[in-house]
């Protein structure tokens, strides 16, 4: 029996490869065109609709847990003050990313934001690499410097420090370090991560709405009602991430991520029709060449069954 457990761990090794990478490419894929739901909810401000999905997503995470997890089984790790902490910091880390992501959406910034998920798996390599001692081979490491070259390029191009893409970038690959080191279910660790928000902006959202102020007095139902939504479709790919999070490497976690932005790169040029010229297309260029060597890479080490 000994034996057969043995022969069994690299088979559970390659599945749950398998289902991380999925988990991630999935993830990336749904964010990417997540800019359009988020445009189709102006012109609520963007401080309301922050407020509405810390609320909702803990709603929407914590009624998904409880069809998996008995309360105890959510509630009973919080009796460990070093659980509390980690996750009370990612919920902060998460909630900061958040309320710059849906600022710069509902703000026509959305290709500032591609710009900054550009930059982020960079940023998380980077941390792959210094904290958790992760290896480069030769494709990895061409498919870094190649993106590197790209937001040379960009950062030139805009000759200032885009800010909303650094924040993003920063605090995205904060959160995922901290990910990286988590324990608990990917359901569970969302509820702890929004729970003491979710208590603040219910709070706020009484305070705004009962004074006429907040999202009802605006007189748009059917923008109000797929505001509800907003929990849910940050609930899908934070946890498809997580799940990828913990099954497979940070670099791959970092590289894969150019899916994303450059579907919203493409919503924002096409769908959006903000300015694009033909610097941000060499960086473009740049990035998915990156992306077909790191691919190519990642073919050939799962052929030899690393």
């Amino acid at each position: 029996m000994g034996d057969k457990e043995l022969d069994l761990k690299p088979a559970r090794a390659a599945d749950d490869y398998r289902i991380g990478v999925l988990c991630v490419i999935g993830c990336q894929i749904f964010w990417g065109f997540c800019p359009i739901y988020w445009q189709a909810l102006v012109p609520i401000p963007s401080w309301i609709i922050i407020l509405y999905r810390i609320v909702t997503m803990f709603v929407f995470s914590y009624a998904a847990a409880r069809f998996r997890y008995s309360r105890e089984d959510i509630w009973g790790p919080l009796r460990d003050k070093a659980i509390r902490r980690k996750y009370i910091g990612a919920g902060l880390v998460l909630t900061i990313n958040w309320s710059i992501y849906i600022w710069a959406m509902t703000t026509e910034r959305v290709i500032q934001t591609s710009i900054g998920y550009y930059i982020q798996p960079i940023v998380i390599c980077a941390v792959g690499v210094l904290v958790f001692k992760e290896k480069l081979t030769r494709y990895n490491l061409t498919a870094m410097i190649l993106a590197l070259t790209a937001i040379i390029v960009i950062l030139l191009h805009y000759r200032q420090i885009p800010g909303v893409a650094l924040s993003l970038a920063l605090s995205w690959a904060l959160y995922s370090t901290i990910k990286k080191t988590a324990r608990q279910p990917v359901l569970v660790a969302l509820v702890y991560e929004t729970m003491v928000y979710a208590v603040f902006a219910f709070i706020a959202i009484i305070f705004i709405e009962t004074r006429g102020i907040g999202a009802i007095s605006m007189g748009i139902p059917g923008k109000y009602a797929l505001m509800y939504l907003s929990g849910l479709i940050t609930l899908i790919p934070v946890a498809l991430f997580s799940s990828a999070a913990k099954k497979v490497p940070l670099l791959v976690l970092g590289l894969a991520q150019y899916l994303s932005p450059t579907i919203t790169l493409l919503l924002g040029i096409f769908l959006f029709k903000e300015p694009i010229d033909m610097t941000q297309i060499i960086a473009f260029v740049i990035i998915w060449t990156g992306l077909v060597i790191f691919t190519l890479g990642e073919f050939r080490a799962a052929k030899k069954g690393v």
